[in-house]
This record gives structure tokens, C-alpha cells and sequence, in this order.
């Protein structure tokens, strides 16, 4: 297959840590002519720049700026957006990481122009269809050509969905490759000094899955498990924006406060590395979190009814607690009377992931 030309499309925080490594692998190659495409999903300093100027990416090759309406609509627009630049590029593969939004957009535009879509991060699932992220990963991977893993769990639920094994190459985690790359310079930080933190001696809290956040029941059982958590031990929680309009609709921010939970604003990538590595626990609904804390060695309790990375609970250091506040608290109990777990070794977890997706794609276009 002729691939000359390569669009890297991202969107949010997720999709950058995924990219920046495999950005960095390919054009050390000079093999391909690359673009990023930055859809503005994340737009804000907090939200986008700041992991830009951390993970060292250059600045996109191009900007859509769409952020605005509700999820399908920006999905149109990012689609309309896309078709305009995979045509005037000639784009011969476009790259989609995760799970968000705009992987779904971008992989039904090229689908549609008869363009090769790789998947990175391709065949995780939760089985629940209620989660908007559920649909964008198995959309994509169906449309998919090149179906990147992460783990052999992922490799099983693509198979099992009938989809060819030739299509599917499990290559590892990419996110673990920015995390190992740039653990040492997180080292450096002193956040912990800046909120009076000291090792093992706090709880890290994010929430931001649109079943936690949006429900009010759902979030006011969480924030009432946090509260009485933070009794225990003092709680640091970097809220999402879209969290905190929730927090301040519902009047938990003062009362949260109260029980020693601390809300910030959206800390940056190494800032937040640098917390998960001295946590004594994390608390969270990201995916991403579960796989990085079981890296680093730290307990985590998903607040979720389901996880898409099993693998970190059956090899990892997570614990799937529900959205329940007895449920919380138990995993919270159960992770305090524990030892520190000693951080895991997971096959091909080892930051060499981009490494070997850029050799499969010169492989293939060689």
C-alpha cells in the first residue's frame, strides 16, 4: 500500500498524550509527511496548550477551533471540516487515537473518501452502550483497517466481533510511553509543595464521564462518598470545567471544601504525574488514569460500573467500585488496610509502543 502522506488527528487531553509519542517516532523516520490536526475539542490553555508545550508536540499543522453544541453536532462539523482537508492533502492514512468524539468524526470522513484509518488504542470495551465512548470505539474500529492493541484482551473482543485477525496488531499501551518518557521531568515539580502535600498522604480525585457528572442522583452519591472520605484523608480534586458547572449548580463546592476535599482548576500533564505517583489512592471514571496508575504502583478505585481496561484490575492495581457510596467506601477501606502495591509489569507495557507502530506503518508502505 502506497502511504505517503499521514493526518494525526486529536481532540482532547487523552488523544494528546497518545499522539506526542507516536508524532516523535515517525517523524525521526523522515519517512512519511505528517500533519496533526487538532479538531478544539479541548480548546482552553488548561485543557489543550499546556499538554502541548509539556509533551513537546509542535504546534498542530492545522486548527478547526469546532467546541461548541452538542456531541452530534460537533461530530458534523468536524466530519464537514475533515472531508474539506483529507481531499486537498491527498491524505493516503489518517491515524485516530481513543475514544472521543472527534476519533468517531474523523474515521467516518475517511471511511467515506475510501481513505486507510489506523487505530490506536483499537478493541477496548465495556459492553455498555449507554457510554457515548462505547460507540465511538466500536464504530471506529469497524471502520478501521489497521487495528492497533494495547493488551490481549483487546485483541479477544476484536476477533470475537468477527473482524479480520490481519487487521489487528497489538503493539502495547501508548499512553504508558509519555508516562515513562516523562516521569522523570514530572519528578521535578513541585505541586505537592504548592498545595502542602505530602507522600502517601492524600487521595487524587477527576471525574468527568458524562453518567457520573451530568445525573445529579449519580453525583450527589459520589460527592457524599468523597466528603466522607476526605474525613480520613485529605482529598486534591482538579476539576473539569464541565464538572465544576455541575459542583456549583448542585452547591457542593463549599460543602466538599469543608470535609478537607480540595478543588483546583485542570492541572497540567507533568503537575498531575507528579500527584498520581505520591497519592496514597485515586480516585476516578478516566480510563486512562486506571492504566497509569497501575504503572506507577498506585491503588486506584474506578467510579464506574464498568471499565473497558479489565486488564487493570485483573493484573493492575484497580479496583472497579461502582457509583454507589457504600460501594466507594468499601473499595476506600479495602485499599487503606492493603500494602502499597509494587508497580506492575504488563506485557509490552514498556514505552516502546510508537516505536513499533511506526515500524508497522513503513512496513506497510514499503
Amino acid at each position: 500500500m502506497k502511504i505517503e502522506r499521514l493526518s494525526l488527528i486529536v481532540g482532547a487531553r487523552p488523544n494528546f498524550v497518545k499522539a506526542a509519542p507516536l508524532l516523535k517516532a515517525l517523524k525521526q523516520r523522515d519517512r512519511f509527511k505528517v500533519r496533526l490536526i487538532h479538531t478544539g475539542q479541548h480548546f482552553d490553555a488548561d485543557m489543550s496548550k499546556v499538554f502541548f508545550d509539556q509533551l513537546s508536540m509542535p504546534e498542530p499543522d492545522l486548527y478547526l477551533g469546532i467546541n461548541q453544541g452538542s456531541p452530534v453536532e460537533q461530530i458534523a462539523k468536524v466530519m464537514i471540516a475533515l472531508e474539506t482537508e483529507f481531499i486537498k492533502n491527498q491524505d493516503d492514512l489518517v491515524v485516530v487515537f481513543g475514544d472521543v468524539n472527534s476519533t468517531l468524526a474523523a474515521s467516518l470522513a475517511a471511511s467515506k473518501l475510501h481513505i486507510p484509518i489506523a487505530h490506536v488504542e483499537a478493541g477496548l470495551r465495556s459492553y455498555d452502550r449507554t457510554m457515548p465512548e462505547e460507540h465511538n470505539r466500536v464504530a471506529t474500529d469497524h471502520l478501521a483497517d489497521y487495528l492497533f492493541t494495547p493488551s490481549k484482551d483487546a485483541d479477544k473482543n476484536l476477533d470475537n466481533e468477527g473482524l479480520s485477525k490481519e487487521k489487528i496488531f497489538r503493539v502495547g499501551n501508548i499512553m504508558v510511553d509519555s508516562l515513562l518518557r516523562f516521569a522523570p521531568v514530572a519528578k521535578q515539580s513541585t505541586i505537592l509543595d504548592e498545595y502542602q502535600l505530602s507522600e502517601q498522604s492524600y487521595g487524587l480525585v477527576t471525574l468527568h464521564r458524562q453518567a457520573n457528572v451530568d445525573e445529579p442522583e449519580a453525583l450527589d452519591e459520589i460527592l457524599g462518598a468523597l466528603a466522607e472520605i476526605g474525613t480520613q484523608i485529605p482529598l486534591l480534586f482538579p476539576v473539569h470545567p464541565r464538572t465544576r458547572q455541575q459542583l456549583q449548580k448542585l452547591g457542593w463546592i463549599a460543602r466538599l471544601e469543608a470535609q478537607r476535599v480540595r478543588l483546583t482548576p485542570p492541572l497540567g500533564y507533568l503537575e498531575f504525574i507528579k500527584l498520581m505517583m505520591h497519592a496514597r489512592v485515586i480516585l476516578t471514571d478516566s480510563g486512562g488514569i486506571q492504566e497509569e496508575s497501575t504503572v506507577l504502583g498506585v491503588p486506584c478505585i474506578t467510579v464506574r460500573a464498568n471499565t473497558e481496561r479489565p486488564i487493570t484490575i485483573s493484573e493492575g492495581t484497580n479496583i472497579l467500585a461502582g457509583i454507589s457510596g457504600p460501594g466507594m467506601l468499601n473499595a476506600f477501606r479495602e485499599v487503606m488496610n492493603q500494602k502499597i502495591p509494587e508497580p506492575k509489569n504488563i506485557d509490552l507495557w514498556d514505552g516502546k509502543t510508537a516505536e513499533r507502530i511506526a515500524e508497522i506503518l513503513v512496513g506497510l508502505a514499503d
